[in-house]
């Protein structure tokens, strides 16, 4: 009997072993595709430039800008079609949902010569 309640044991450990090991694998494999949706819509304040300059969403996608520069920098909407951002400092981010469908020009407001655009589709 305990010969048989030891087996029992070990085989219970060894499926909750397997059991993690698939859990964390599967959590891994969640997070990184999280990671590359959030990027698709980032754009890259680098060097006194937006990257990519001109970006094409949907309506109703998110729209991340990061600033990787040492100096402040903004996002602000030509004709205000989308609320601006506060002075981003380095590795700050700024975020905005897509709305109806058109061309958004926006600019920075410290270095007005930083210039972009969104295009949104439907």
């Amino acid at each position: 009997m305990t010969f048989i309640r030891n087996n029992k044991k070990a085989i219970l450990l060894t499926s909750l072993v397997a059991l993690n090991f698939c859990l964390a694998a599967w959590g891994d494999d969640a997070a990184s595709g999280a990671a590359i949706g959030d990027t698709k819509n980032t754009i890259e304040i680098k060097d006194f430039a937006f990257n990519p300059q001109t970006l094409k969403v949907k309506s109703g996608e998110k729209i991340t800008w990061i600033n990787h520069d040492d100096e402040p920098h903004t996002v602000v909407s030509v004709g205000k079609k989308f609320q601006k951002s506060s002075a981003l400092d380095t590795d700050q981010e700024f975020t905005i949902t897509a709305g109806a469908t058109g061309a958004y020009e926006y600019f920075c407001s410290v270095h007005p010569k930083m210039t972009g655009t969104i295009v949104v589709e439907k």
